[in-house]
């Protein structure tokens, strides 16, 4: 059964870290582009970054460069999102997706995407 679990979510600080785990059963994501997506009430889903598969390429939404890193740990099924320097604005429901994409992943919108977690609620709060 393919599947995707999100997990490392929660309640921080503005200025504080966090780290999400996106981990795959069923597949392998080391032949997948994996995107990390956020949706905060009422608004649109929107990319936060994701990788590519044929060269390990990254994207990532302006607001987040620099503060946000995506990884993958090929050993243990899983990509990563390092999230520092937390702000108000990323509060969100966090989810990654996978598929196998083509080209450099920031082409691509969560509609390209097949396989999708639950999501990982995250709230920067004082």
């Amino acid at each position: 059964q393919v599947r995707l679990v999100e997990s490392g979510g929660g309640l921080v600080q503005p200025g504080g870290s966090l780290r999400l785990s996106c981990a795959a059963s069923g597949f392998s994501l080391n032949s997948r582009a994996v995107g990390w997506f956020r949706q905060a009430p009422g608004k649109e889903r929107e990319g936060v970054s994701c990788i590519s598969t044929h060269d390990g390429s990254t994207y990532y939404l302006d607001s987040v460069k620099d503060r946000f890193t995506i990884s993958r740990d090929n050993a243990n099924n899983t990509v990563y999102l390092q999230m520092n320097s937390l702000e108000p604005e990323d509060t969100a429901v966090y989810y990654c997706a996978a598929d196998l994409l083509a080209q450099w992943c920031g082409n691509y919108g969560p509609q390209d995407y097949s396989y999708w977690g639950q999501g990982t609620q995250v709230t920067v709060s004082s």
